[in-house]
């Protein structure tokens, strides 16, 4: 049997690591969302590239890139496409994505948001 002076000791203890504990499953979820979009970020560009590679339209190009990830918010996402030349020529497509903190608790830990970039670039096949 414990002493009295120990009893509750054990709930003290718990209530007072909880917190952080709690914080840190946070964070790693949020950790989680942000490797998936910059996972999404990345097939976006590759598929924005191929659709650079065969039309000119930026419109199109657009459309291609967030097709590919359509779990990214629209609005936050921006497409830039560096076209050198004609035919045979490389064209480079720029995905940027503002990543907005989800999990709350954890806002302070990174920031306002996170911005995530990727590029693919791709041989143009007309011209």
């Amino acid at each position: 049997m414990r002493p009295d002076r120990e009893r509750g000791s054990a709930v003290v203890e718990f209530a007072l690591v909880l917190p952080l504990v709690l914080v840190v499953a946070l964070a790693l979820v949020q950790v989680g969302v942000i490797v998936r979009d910059r996972l999404l970020v990345e097939a976006a560009a590759r598929a924005a590239a191929r659709a650079a590679a065969i039309e000119a339209d930026e419109g199109a190009i657009r459309t291609a890139a967030l097709a590919a990830a359509a779990d990214l918010d629209p609005s936050l996402a921006t497409v830039q496409v560096v076209r050198a030349g004609a035919q045979g020529d490389p064209v480079t497509v720029m995905v940027g994505y503002e990543e907005v903190v989800r999990i709350p608790l954890v806002g302070w830990l990174f920031g306002s948001g996170i911005h995530l970039q990727s590029g693919a670039t791709d041989r143009q096949e007309f011209g």
